[in-house]
Parts: structure tokens; sequence; C-alpha cells
């Protein structure tokens, strides 16, 4: 993908200032940002531009009115410890008009266990200062300015945002009260080891322009009733899934019209079809028809400021397990603050005397009653300490040792420091969730001592990366995203050892990623953005027993589940439902909404551009693609020679002008011809054999378009498709819209007249049960006219689609071919941005979900270190930031099964060495008297992977062949593949019976064969 900022732009509106340009020069350092950076990036301001290309996952969360708001903020951080540069860094990759950091400290040995962006060399200068280069190239669009002064009032109404880290009490409600009275939004946030605080004030009228974060939800109506609160129902082909409170507006209401671009009405629910609305009984009768979509509603907020809410806190509670916990963390930071101000200095770690005296101040601190909801936020992992009873580390394992770890060895000792450096953990991904992962595993000193971390990422740095996936910088568009985020935590912590690999993990590549490579590890943490690569390598970490951290984001929200051999559930042990696919009549005959449009976009995308050139290609080229096409099902086989046939023949085109007569035709066809057919074959006003209309309910009735080119979308269309086509073939494309209107006035576009016989299914049902007939006479026709196979004269090339790229047509094709589509049926049109989230089927993704998901995995990961056993000590986790919702809870233990005594979970198997003493392997009758003498079990059925290697009911003669054959054998013959080098053992699962024939569960087989 190009890192070229040709992505489209838009507008922003606002009024630019300067921040950090009024403040001395004495105590003020700022990263000249004035000139346009290389890459295109440019600065923010009155006349900026949301850079789509950086912020797209970005945008697809926050919306673009939420982004031109975040692009009017100017925010102060101050405090340049672990805490306040992981806010900078998540506030800069977001997009505001400005970040100052400040802080008047200098940096010191405890402050590297989790400050990133601080090295050994920096050590006794200024925390801010030294921070604000590195913080500046995480976004060139966001000026950052270092700031060493005091937070004098003035200073401070300069911003729309303050975050205070690091500060004392005094401090907090000094500047708590300034914010609070100037409207200047407040957010206080402090980690203590393993404690954490959060204090919004937002002032006192704040607006929430949506509570959720969700898309807005639409449905299809089919009765309104009459009455003094109105009774609607909905189709039923799903639920409505609206909730009572919930305000909606209605569109294409037939009848009763007055609902029709009404003011948003409230409404409430009765079932998960029907709710009821206001007064319709003086509206017109319902007819038919009709959608009714939800509005998102403003709601204000007010906050008191950290003066009142002192007294009478609101906590929101993160984990039920800890009901009280709130209440006495609100005390314990009061009192940490009580025993500064006193002995101007921190408690000693792990010390008798000082816990005692902070227990006292405690106590004086307890006035205030509780009352749970709003404005503060505790968090605690006290289950990352020992679990054992009276456990307790002394002063000395805690003491400083003036090395990088010291924040951390402050609240583990130094024990747990030397088993971290041991550490031997496997990374799969260096996206989003990799990166964070790699700066924590640095900061914490995973890998620090004789250990390794080895991450592997396929991909290469992509421009949208940029905004989340912070360790890569514009400059490393293009390399690859493992070595080059390895490099960069190398900078962080330069005794992390590390190696960047380029493997996809899967069957493909067990050959490195071997028993030997597995059994060496001490776990693995998943950083991947599908279910299939996380399956399996759950599959691997069930099979070699070791622990899995397993984690995701989708925008706002994100979850963790740790998954510890013997003890937990795997990750696939329970899975979501299958996403809804859209019914194949749907998207060919009868779509509804723009998500219907766009998938028969990319149909037509992969339909044109990729299938029949792959297909031609391999006709060209593979001497065995005949022979496997004829022995495809029903009429595939002609329906694919018809393809090559029309690609190698009657459509290839010689020039230019030949790719553009193909587009215009493909448009008359697609866009006119087969919408005239369809309504030949159900006319506008037909009726159902039960006496309804057609074209009602989900069916909207079509029309078909004519072709101008005075519009727009025509054009655009043409340019996309002919383009692209030119591609596939080798032909040079032009983007001179004058010279393609020229060409189209002497395109001979054939008349159409509608035909009668032309069977079109009506749904999925329908088209199952027809059986389409082989027309055989015409499969023989396509053999003999097809050019004979060896002609070197055609080199198609077929096009993978990339959404990215804005200037390789696929964008402008999907979104044209799906908005032609929607207008062929009255579907409201959308626009690119949108076309793209849905077609390119884009995660949305912001930095600071991400962060807030790493944070706990390395909780866990602490936990699994020390080897903690108890299942309560682990947490799976799941947030949702834009409720704010959080949620922990202990993981499902591994089910647990049986067979006679034997107690067994998934994290158990079978051990058999196929190996004998005498040096010969067994044969399947060894293998299956074994399992009869030892086990008491008699094996009905034997597999490896999907090859079948026994069964019950096999023919007698294929039985004989391979009872007496050695296991390893059976399985090469059976899956025609031979055992590579590298495998040591088989897996093998088993049907069986027991003594008294019944069918029982049984684990697994590991057959060690090496």
């Amino acid at each position: 993908m190009s890192s070229s900022p040709l992505s489209k732009k838009r507008r922003l509106s606002g009024s630019e200032t300067k921040t950090g340009s009024h403040c001395s020069s004495s105590n003020s350092v700022r990263t000249d940002l004035s000139h346009t950076p290389a890459n295109g990036m440019a600065k923010n301001g009155n006349d900026a531009e949301i850079d789509e290309g950086l912020y797209s996952r970005q945008l697809y969360v926050l919306g673009h009115d939420a982004m031109k708001r975040m692009q009017n903020s100017n925010v102060l951080i101050s405090g340049m410890r672990g805490l306040g540069v992981e806010i900078a860094k998540n506030v800069i990759l977001g997009g505001v008009r400005s970040v100052t950091v400040h802080d008047q400290g200098v940096a010191e040995w405890r402050d590297l266990s989790s400050q990133f962006y601080l090295r050994e060399e920096d050590l006794g200068k200024n925390r801010a200062e030294v921070s604000q280069p590195r913080l500046a190239e995480l976004n060139n669009y966001v000026p950052v300015t270092a700031y060493t002064g005091t937070l004098a009032d003035e200073y401070l109404t300069k911003f729309q945002v303050v975050v205070l880290t690091n500060s004392t009490l005094e401090e907090q409600q000094q500047v708590g009260d300034l914010c609070h009275s100037k409207g200047i939004k407040l957010i206080i946030a402090d980690t203590r080891g393993l404690f954490g605080q959060l204090f919004c004030d937002f002032g006192e009228e704040m607006m929430v322009y949506d509570t959720n974060g969700e898309q807005p939800l639409s449905a299809m109506i089919s009765m309104i009733t009459k009455d003094s609160s109105g009774v609607v129902t909905c189709l039923d082909e799903a639920r409505h899934g609206f909730e009572s409170g919930d305000f909606v507006t209605f569109t294409e209401v037939q009848g009763m019209t007055e609902l029709n671009g009404c003011q948003p009405v409230e409404i409430k629910v009765l079932g998960p079809y029907t709710f009821s609305i206001c007064d319709t009984a003086g509206f017109t009768d319902y007819v038919r028809g009709g959608i009714v979509s939800q509005v998102k509603m403003p709601k204000k907020i007010a906050f008191k400021s950290i003066s009142s809410s002192m007294a009478e806190p609101e906590f929101m509670m993160t984990d039920f397990a800890k009901f009280d916990r709130p209440g006495q963390l609100h005390v314990g930071f009061q009192a940490i603050h009580a025993f500064q101000k006193k002995h101007n200095q921190l408690p000693v770690p792990w010390s008798q005397a000082d816990g005692d005296e902070l227990l006292t101040l405690a106590k004086e601190a307890c006035t205030g009653k509780f009352m749970p909801i709003m404005q503060w936020l505790y968090f605690d992992a006290l289950e990352c300490l020992a679990e054992e009873e009276g456990v307790l580390l002394t002063e000395e394992e805690c003491a400083p040792r003036n090395c990088r770890y010291d924040g951390q060895i402050a609240v583990f000792g130094s024990k747990l420091q030397d088993l971290l450096g041991k550490q031997r953990y496997f990374l799969v991904g260096a996206g989003a969730i990799g990166c964070e992962l790699l700066k924590n595993f640095a900061m914490i000193g995973l890998a620090g001592g004789e250990g390794e971390v080895i991450v592997t990422d396929m991909d290469t740095i992509e421009k949208s990366n940029l905004n989340r996936q912070f360790l890569f910088r514009p400059h490393d568009v293009t390399k690859m995203k493992s070595d080059t985020a390895a490099a960069a935590v190398k900078q962080m912590n330069p005794s992390i050892r590390i190696t960047g690999h380029q493997n996809r993990v899967g069957p493909d590549t067990e050959r490195i990623y071997d028993d030997d490579f597995f059994e060496s590890l001490d776990g693995v943490a998943n950083a991947l953005d599908n279910v299939d690569a996380r399956m399996y390598m759950d599959r691997r970490c069930v099979y070699y027993r070791k622990p899995l951290l397993e984690s995701g984001t989708l925008g706002t929200k994100g979850n963790v589940q740790v998954v510890i051999p013997f003890l937990t559930e795997s990750y696939s042990s329970s899975q979501d439902p299958p996403e809804k696919s859209i019914p194949i009549c749907t998207l060919k005959n009868f779509p509804n909404a723009i998500e219907h449009t766009l998938q028969w976009a990319r149909d037509e995308f992969e339909g044109l551009f990729k299938q029949p050139p792959e297909n031609a290609m391999q006709y060209l080229t593979d001497p065995k693609f005949m022979e496997r096409t004829l022995k495809l099902p029903g009429a595939q086989p002609v329906e694919v020679l018809e393809a090559v046939y029309k690609s190698l023949v009657t459509d290839c085109p010689h020039s230019w002008a030949d790719c553009v007569a193909w587009a215009r035709n493909h448009w008359q066809c697609q866009y006119s011809n087969n919408i005239r057919q369809l309504l030949h074959n159900f006319p506008p006003e037909q009726l159902t054999s039960s006496g309804a209309p057609f074209w009602s309910g989900p069916k909207r009735c079509p029309h078909a378009l004519e072709f101008s080119t005075s519009n727009d979308l025509h054009m655009d269309y043409v340019m996309a498709a002919a383009n692209l086509y030119a591609q596939t073939y080798g032909v040079q494309g032009s983007t001179d819209r004058a010279g393609v209107i020229k060409i189209l006035q002497d395109v001979k576009v054939p008349l159409f007249t509608p035909r009668s016989g032309v069977k079109i299914h009506v749904s999925d049902q329908d088209l199952q049960n027809s059986n389409s007939s082989v027309d055989d006479s015409r499969l023989e026709e396509l053999k003999v006219q097809l050019p004979s196979s060896d002609s070197s004269k055609f080199k198609l090339s077929p096009i993978d689609f990339e959404k990215d790229d804005d200037t390789n047509f696929h964008m402008d094709f999907i979104v044209a071919a799906s908005n032609l589509r929607a207008e062929n049926y009255d579907i409201p049109p959308t626009d690119r941005h949108k076309s793209k989230l849905i077609a390119g089927k884009i995660i949305p993704a912001i930095a600071t979900t991400t962060a807030a998901v790493v944070g706990l995995v390395c909780l866990e990961l602490i936990k699994i270190v020390q080897g903690h056993k108890k299942l309560e000590s682990f947490k799976n986790g799941f947030m949702n930031l834009a409720l704010p919702f959080f949620a922990f809870s202990e993981p499902i233990a591994a089910p647990r099964h049986k067979y006679y005594e034997i107690d067994w979970s998934l994290w158990d198997r079978f051990e058999v060495t196929g190996l004998q003493p005498n040096g010969e392997e067994m044969t399947l009758r060894q293998f299956l008297d074994y399992f009869k003498n030892e086990h008491k079990l008699e094996i009905t059925m034997l597999s490896q992977g999907v090859s079948m290697l026994y069964s019950f009911f096999m023919p007698a003669a294929k039985l004989k062949e391979r009872l007496d054959l050695p296991m390893t054998e059976i399985v090469t013959k059976v899956s025609k593949k031979k055992l590579g080098k590298h495998v040591k053992a088989l897996v093998f699962e088993l049907c069986c019976n027991d003594l008294s024939d019944e069918d029982v569960e049984v684990p697994y087989v590991r057959y060690t064969i090496r």
C-alpha cells in the first residue's frame, strides 16, 4: 500500500491557536512543525482536514463529528512518569489540536520500568523535555510542547482539557476548582503499584452525543395500529433490538404518511418485534411498508468538582467480587497523600512501620459515606502478589538496586525480576496489540536476561497502521512489522532479547514452529486479527500444554482471556455464534439495504477482475485444469468454461477503447437489462398466491436506469471498470474522462428485449430445489472452440482487492457499483468512507482500547510467571469504554469428563509410544489390542486429522490389508502425504466402547514416533 496522502480529505472549521508560544523560552521546548512533512501529513488547525488514510480505523469508532471536536482541543498532561507518557501517547495518536507535556521532576531509576521514552542516559534530566521529541514523532499532525514551569491559573486557562498524573492532593484540589469554575475538562489519574485511581470532572453541562457507541438500529415495518399509543409491528426476519426510552423516526410508510420524517418519538418496547409510539388515532390508515430508524439523542451530564466530590464520592464498579474495595482505596489514596505531605516522601515499600502509620492516617480520612455512580474509578490487581496466605516480601527484597526495574522490584521483589528475565515467549502478531505487548514486555523486563521473545508477523506496515501501532513511523511504511517493532522496543530497553520472524502460523510452518520450538517456550501471547489463527494457536497451546494470553478489541470494546494448562477452559471451548450471511437471492434480486448492494459489488469485483483471469490462466498453464473442471458438479463445468471462453475469445480487449466498450455494455447489462428482465417476470403490480403484493416487505420494487455521460456516478463506474478490466489484460488504462466520453459516443449497445421462460429464483430454498440442467452439447462446443492452451499471446493478471489504496480504482468501482444498484432499488446511497468499512470488512480501532486491554494481559502474564495455581487468582476481563463498562471474572474451569472412574479434561491425553522395545513400530492390530488390554476400551473408529484410519464398518479386505501395517505407514497411505522429519508425534482421535458396549468419550492420543 502506498503511503501517499492521496486519500480523500474532509475540510474542518475552527480557529487555530498556537499552544506553547505563550510560555517563556526558559521552560518551554517544542518541535517546529511549520513545514508540511515529507509524508504529506499537515498541521492541525482552522483549515485542518481529517486524513482518512491515517485515521480511517479510528474514524469508524468516533465518527467525523467527534473527530472534529477532538481536533479543536488543546490538552495539558502533567506528570511524565509511566502513566503520564502512556496517556500522552494515546492522546497524540488520537489527533487532538496540540499536547503540552508538563513535569518539574527529573528521570530516576524507578521511572524506567514504565516510562518507555526514558533511557538510562536520560537519568537526571527533566522528564518532560526528554519525552517531548519522542512523543512528537507519533503523529505529525499534533504539535507537542514541553513545559517545566509551575501550573499557574492563567497558564491553565489556555487548555480545553487538563490531565494530572503524579500530583499532590493540594494541587489536585487547586487545579480542580479552577478547571471547574472555567469549564475546563479535568482528569486526575494515579497509579501506585497494583492500584489505580481515576477521577473525572467534565463540568456541570457536558453534552454526550452518543451514549453507547453503537450504530443506530433500523427495522422494516409490517403493521402500525391506530390507537392512543399506536403499536408498531416489525417484520419477523429479525428482532428489532430497540429498548424502551429509545427515540425513533420513520420513512417510506405508505398510508400513515404523517409518520414519515416526523420528529424523534420515544418508544416503549412490548416484545421482540413490537413497540408502542405516540397517539396515532387521528392519523390516516396504515397501508404497508416503512422503515423505522433509531435516533441518537444528546444527553446532558453534570459533574461535581473534586473538592465537593471528595467527601461524597460516586464510584463506578468494575469487579463485583471486590464490592467494598473502591471505598477502601478512596481512603487509602488520601492516606498516601497525607503521608507524603507529612514526611516529604512516599512510604518505603513493604515497611511495617510505614504501613502502620498509613493505616492510622486512613482511619482519619474515613468520614464520608459511599454512594455508587460516576466520577471515581478505582482498580486493583492484588491477585498479582503471592497466592499463599501470609507470605509477605521484606524491605530488603524490594529495596532499590539502582537499576531500570526498581519501580517493579518495589512491588514484587527481585526474585520475580530474575524469573521474568529468563522467560521465553512467543508473540503471534505485531499489529496494534502486538506493539503494545512488546512495549510492556520491554518495560517489565520479560526476556531481559537469558530468555527470548520471538515475534512473528508476515505483514508490512501501511499508513493506516500508524494511528494505533505506535512503534511504527511514516518512514517505516512498507517495512516488515515484526523487525521494525523488535528494533523499536530494543531502543526502549536494550537488554530485551527479541527475534523477529515473518511467518504465518499454521500447518505450513510446523517445520519451523515444531515440537522443539514449542517445548522450549514458557508461554504464548496472541495478537491476532482473525478467529481461525486464534483457534489454531489455541490448539497448539493445548497440545504442548503452554499458557496462552488471548485478547482482542473492536472499537471501544476489548476482552482478555487467560488459558492455563490443566486449570481453565481453552479459547476454542466457547465460540461466538457465526455471523449472519446475506441470502443469495437477496443479493441477486431483492436487496433492501446498502449492506446488500455493497456485498453484491464485492462479489462483482471478484467475478469480473479476479476469478475469470485466474481460471483463464489456469486453463492456459495447468494441464490438469480441464480434467478438474469437468469433474465439478451440476452446471459448473459449463459456467467455468463459458467464462474462460469469454475471457480469451469474445470479450478479449485489444485496446483501451475495447475496455471502455466492455464497461459500458456491462453497465447496461447490470443496471438496465437485468432489472427489466426481473420486472418482466414480476411486474410492479404482481400479487402472490395469497393475494398480497409481491413487491412488499423486504422486497423493494426496482427500476431500470438510463445511461448518461453527464451523470457522474455512471462515468465513475465506466472509468473504474474499464481501468480494472484493462489492468487484467495488461492494456494501458487512462484517467481522461473527456477522452472516455468521446469513445462512448461510438460504442454500440445492443437493444434488449426481456424474454419469457427465464427462471428467476425467489428464495434460497427455491434455488436449492431447482435442478439446473447441464447442457452437454454446449460443453462439447466449448471444448472445441477454446483456443489451444499453449497460446502464449495471453497474459492475464487477476486483481486482489485492496481497500486502502485510493489510486487503484478498487474502491472507486465498489462505491459506484453499489450506489448504482442502490439507485435501482431506491435504497439511500452511502459515501466512500462507510462503503470502505462494510466492503473492506474493516475492524474499527482506537489506540486507547488496545493499551487498556494489553495492560490487563500483562497483569495475567505476571501471575503466570509466578506460577499461580488457583483459578480465582486469574481474571478474564471485558470492557466497553463507550459506556463505560468494565467487568472481571475468574476464568471458566476446564470442563471435566469421565470414562469408567477416570476423570479427564481437554488438557489430558493417552500417551502411546509407537516404537517398541524390539525397535519395530506398532501395527494397527497391536494398537487396537493395546487399548483393549491397557484401558479396557474397544476402538470403533480411529482418525488422524481428516483421514479415517480404521472403523468397525470397514470392508473386510481393506481391514485385512491394514491390520498388520505400522501406524505411520497407514497414515501416509491414507493421507497421501509424507511425514516430515520434524514430526515427533501424531495425534489420533478415537471413538470407543467400554466393556458394557456403551459409547464413551475419551481424550485424544499422542502417538510418539521419534
